[in-house]
């Protein structure tokens, strides 16, 4: 009767240890068989709380793994269950359980861009923003988005400006799914202060600018007139000059600032005579504000400015501009322009 206990044991122990073997050769197995995909590449997000036992059965849900039971054993095995990070995936051919679990472990999550182009009115950058599918729309930004109130905009980011005008930074920002609109314009916002903080570090302490502020102020107006990158340093060199000269800028994208919504595309002679608090033909100052979104260039530019000695440009119909030390020269390039516009309209 012992004996045949003792021989149920065995075999048990026998059977017990060939099953054991046959699951951990099947787990083993599974670990390095690639995942089935439905799709050349497939979008898998880990929500934030999901643990490693949601995240196996929803895998298996989307047919992506089969037996979810082996990779909650291997996530805890491995020990990195608890490492997890929530955010969006892409899942590619090839890719086996361990491949998985290791980029949701790296964090490397789908990233989104979106740029802000240099030259843009900070109403532009926020309408882009606000139509971007990839950004939360979060409920404190339901109104600045109008841009009668971008004043808000500079309060929430806790700004020591009153407009926000100016001071996104234009470049082309990636982003994960599920980054708010908030954090998307406090990254450009930080940006901003960086770059402008640099550059006035290392301005020519010879400047009519008094404050990194008005050196916005103008890099707006020089970005806004350049056509041609490489004369950035010369226009902002016109402007500078004048300043020191006091004399008014005299720049046509501040008269169009200064009109707004009014501006149909042409400047007439009472736009030129109307004084607003943006005209630089009328006003002997800095407009209030940036009139746009300069990027580091202008930037630089009006801090370190062309040493030349015009005083005028004017556009030169090829894209650039012709520059004058004096207004008897500036006329005649005028009268040049305008006499190759005429013969552009006619033809």
């Amino acid at each position: 009767m012992i004996k045949k206990f003792f021989k149920l044991i065995a075999l048990l122990i026998i059977v017990s240890t060939f099953i054991a073997g046959w699951y951990w050769n099947e787990y083993k197995i599974y670990l390095q068989t690639p995942i089935s995909l439905s799709e050349s590449e497939q979008i898998f997000t880990v929500n934030k709380g999901d643990r490693v036992r949601n995240i196996a059965e929803n895998l298996y849900q989307y047919k992506v793994i089969q037996q979810p039971g082996y990779f909650r054993l291997y996530a805890r095995l491995s020990k990195q269950a608890a490492k997890i990070k929530a955010g969006e995936y892409s899942l590619k051919p090839g890719m086996t359980a361990v491949d998985v679990l290791a980029l949701f472990v790296s964090g490397t999550v789908n990233q989104y861009s979106l740029t802000i182009v240099e030259g843009w009115t900070v109403k532009e950058a926020l309408e882009q923003i606000k139509k971007d599918p990839n950004l939360i729309k979060t409920a404190d930004f339901t109104t600045p988005f109008d841009i009668k109130t971008k004043a808000n905009i500079a309060k929430k980011l806790n700004s020591q400006y009153s407009n926000f005008e100016g001071l996104l930074y234009p470049d082309t920002y990636n982003f994960p799914k599920g980054t708010s609109d908030f954090q998307f314009l406090k990254r450009s916002y930080d940006v901003m202060q960086s770059v402008l903080a640099e550059e006035w570090q290392k301005r020519e302490k010879k400047t009519p600018l008094k404050t990194p502020y008005e050196a916005l102020i103008l890099a707006s107006i020089v970005e806004k007139e350049s056509g041609v990158s490489s004369e950035r340093s010369k226009i902002a060199g016109v402007f500078i000059r004048r300043m020191n000269k006091r004399m008014r800028l005299q720049s046509d994208p501040t008269i169009i600032y200064g009109m707004g919504e009014r501006y149909k595309g042409n400047i007439r002679r009472k736009d030129i005579n109307e004084k607003t608090a943006y005209n630089t033909y009328q006003i002997s100052r800095l407009p209030p504000t940036p009139i746009a979104i300069p990027g580091r260039e202008a930037i630089h530019a009006v801090l370190h400015p062309d040493k030349g000695k015009s005083l005028y440009f004017v556009a030169d119909g090829s894209g650039g501009h012709a520059f004058s030390k004096n207004l008897k020269e500036h006329n005649r390039a005028v009268k040049k322009y305008l006499s190759l516009y005429k013969k552009r309209n006619k033809k």
